[in-house]
């Protein structure tokens, strides 16, 4: 017995039907009148036209939600988005970057549509990364008991990227309401499907995941694309299990306005794309089964057409984005200690091992926060923590909802805690971002997102995530287990980058980083974990503000700045110096990278005059050429010598201890080097 499905061109009521012709009619004036504004010069630079995805575009956005469910829109969904309830005026806003975009203030590339405070995400242009995002979410609404569901959607090609595999399967894996959709017209920008995948429909590379249901349907017919879209969300919602529905589209025009289809499409294919405009069809079978007169249609087109003419002019007369608005949302503000306002104490109590603090910490803000998560790899198996044993007793302690493995896929670890810190800003989530700093390459897509989220989505979306990554050498590791990363992150706007060298610091600076909105990736000198030379008395409610750098040591001959395992070596190196020969040595433990305490290291080479900056990683584009640079802009008239650095060796990390210490900083090349400095 064939099920009857909801919609159908005769038991659709009237009413509805003429609400849907109105949206795909307002959706369709809006993708063909884009074009016109970037020969204009007006905007709307990019734009991808979604003409021939009308069924299943409308399809989402009416069965979506804004009270329940979450929406992930691509680039290509400017239907979807009017459907989910964007005006026109809202679009063109967004499609010529004005001050009153919804999505971001002009802050994003045009054609990237969004509404944040109705769930409808700001997505970047990174093809199908949102999948992620939208199973972090998934995360939060099944531990949160969230009725509803997350809508995922994307084009067939983007499929082939790693993290939608990734995506996909951590959805199946958890068992959350997610609904992937692939809107497939064949081609990525010119590629064909068939180079991408052997399959002919992409959603049958899934059919071996447990837990998955699959659904076909054709997303250029409005009622096979409204039930298919409505089953998926029915089924996710009662099984909370994932769906995947997979839409047969066409593109009727090129990729977007920077492509000419005509070039690799032939005049048979470009003239079938045509027949089959999903417009046409709807409007042609409101006619034909006698729902609309042609002369009710014509209203409604009518209508439409003034509806985007009050939107342009609305357009024409909005404000462009201030220029001096540009430093505005790159970081929310940071959690601000009233009790420790400069990062230090007087406490005396036991000491402890820089490996105890993060523990104890961790566990302490676990308590104080109980949206607080914590996932990676290793990090919950019985009694171990981490492969280091930093997490220890945590899931014992607070459970596995909130202490939980993840699998071996970095860009899964970032892009799900991206995700879950959508749902809501109370929620703090720190992740173990890679077994070793080394191996954090592969979340690098995931993590420069989220470095732009706040930016991009004007304020609208803090990610308030703590990165901890075990990082450096002088452990014998090697490739991939002793790598410094510092520089390379420190590079990125809109996340604070942390290296404590002390355990009181490393929990202060935990405890301010869990506390704080936005993101802040902590780097913890794995060979400073259990070394007695870290160990100090913790306050139990100790915090370091960002910023904030930390005099070691007073001296008045030579600066020296260093962050990290160098801190200790260049204390020893200058209590050497001065029973040697009653030179002082400055020594500034930065504490933190970015924000850069500039002012206290500024104040230094006022003082001293000669400045050596010294770092585990390499002297070549490490974080000291940064330090070194900002010295020589701000302060050369008070050196009396160039800065000089020392740091690793522009090779990578030996494996054999004889080549690491040939590779990496130590005390002799730091007392040569200060040296040489004081006798210049």
């Amino acid at each position: 017995m064939t099920e009857t499905k909801k919609f159908s061109i005769k038991n659709t009521s009237k009413e509805l039907l003429g609400r849907w012709y109105h949206l795909m009619t307002l959706g369709r004036a809006l993708d063909e009148k884009a074009p016109n504004y970037l020969k204009q010069a007006i905007g709307w630079s990019y734009h991808a036209p979604y003409a021939g995805h009308d069924g299943i575009q409308l399809a989402i956005g009416q069965v979506f939600d804004k009270e329940t469910d979450h929406l992930f829109p691509y680039y290509r969904d400017m239907l979807t988005s009017i459907s989910a309830g964007l005006t026109a005026e809202e679009v063109i806003f967004n499609g010529i970057s004005k001050d009153t975009d919804v999505a971001g203030g002009g802050r994003h590339m045009s054609n990237h549509f969004a509404k944040p405070e109705w769930n409808i995400h700001n997505v970047s242009s990174c093809t199908g990364n949102h999948t992620l995002h939208a199973v972090g979410v998934g995360r939060a609404m099944k531990k949160y008991k969230h009725e509803g569901v997350v809508f995922s959607s994307q084009g067939e090609s983007s499929v082939s990227e790693g993290y939608v595999y990734e995506a996909i399967n951590g959805a199946t894996n958890e068992q959350l309401p997610v609904v992937f959709v692939f809107q497939d017209n064949g081609y990525g920008i010119s590629v064909p499907k068939k180079d991408q995948t052997a399959n002919r429909k992409v959603a049958d590379n899934f059919r071996g995941m447990k837990y998955l249901k699959i659904i076909h349907c054709n997303g250029k017919d409005v009622f096979d694309s409204m039930n298919a879209v409505l089953e998926a969300k029915e089924y996710a919602l009662a099984n909370s299990t994932p769906v995947i529905v997979q839409a047969n589209c066409v593109r009727m025009g090129s990729h977007s306005n920077s492509d000419r289809h005509e070039l690799y499409r032939d005049n048979a294919e470009l003239n079938y794309v045509q027949e089959y405009d999903p417009l046409a069809k709807y409007r042609r079978m409101l006619v034909r089964y006698k729902r609309f007169t042609e002369e009710e249609l014509q209203a409604i087109e009518a209508e439409v057409k003034q509806e985007v003419k009050k939107a342009h002019k609305a357009g024409l007369t909005a404000p462009d984005p201030d220029p001096a608005s540009i430093y505005d949302f790159v970081l929310p503000e940071a959690y601000v200690s009233e009790k420790y306002p400069e990062g230090t104490h007087d406490f005396t109590g036991n000491e402890k091992k820089l490996i105890e603090g993060l523990n104890e910490t961790l566990k302490a803000e676990f308590r104080h926060n109980p949206d607080t998560y914590i996932w990676g790899q290793d990090i919950a198996n019985k009694d171990k923590g981490g492969i280091f044993n930093v997490s220890k007793g945590m899931q014992q302690e607070f459970g596995k909802e909130r202490v939980f493995n993840a699998p071996i896929a970095e860009d899964f670890i970032m892009g799900t805690a991206n995700g879950m810190s959508r749902f809501n800003d109370k929620i703090r989530v720190v992740v173990e971002g890679a077994e070793f700093a080394d191996y954090f390459w592969p979340a690098m897509e995931q993590f420069v997102d989220t470095t732009h989220d706040y930016w991009r989505s004007k304020g609208q979306f803090s990610p308030n995530i703590t990165v901890r990554l075990a990082s450096g050498g002088y452990i014998g590791g090697g490739l991939y287990h002793s790598q410094n990363i510092e520089g390379a992150l420190t590079t990125f706007p809109g996340v604070r980058i942390v290296y404590p060298s002390y355990a009181d610091d490393a929990a202060g600076l935990l405890r301010t980083s869990m506390r704080s909105r936005g993101m802040t990736v902590f780097m913890e000198p794995k060979a400073l974990y259990n070394d007695p030379k870290a160990a100090t008395p913790v306050p139990e409610d100790f915090e370091v503000p960002f910023g904030k750098a930390r005099i070691r040591r007073d001296g008045s001959d030579l600066t020296i700045v260093t962050y990290g395992n160098t801190t200790h070596m260049c204390v020893e190196v200058a209590d050497k110096l001065a029973e040697e020969s009653g030179k002082q040595v400055e020594v500034i433990d930065l504490r933190s990278l970015i924000p850069l305490d500039k002012e206290t290291v500024l104040k230094s080479v006022g003082k001293t005059n000669k400045v050596l900056v010294v770092h585990e990683d390499k002297v070549f584009s490490g974080f000291g050429a940064e330090i070194s640079a900002m010295i020589t802009e701000e302060a050369f008239e008070k050196l009396d010598a160039p800065v000089k650095r020392v740091g690793s060796t522009f090779t990578p990390v030996g494996f054999n201890r004889i080549l690491e210490r040939a590779i990496l900083p130590n005390n002799d090349k730091i007392y040569a080097a200060v040296k040489d400095l004081l006798e210049y």
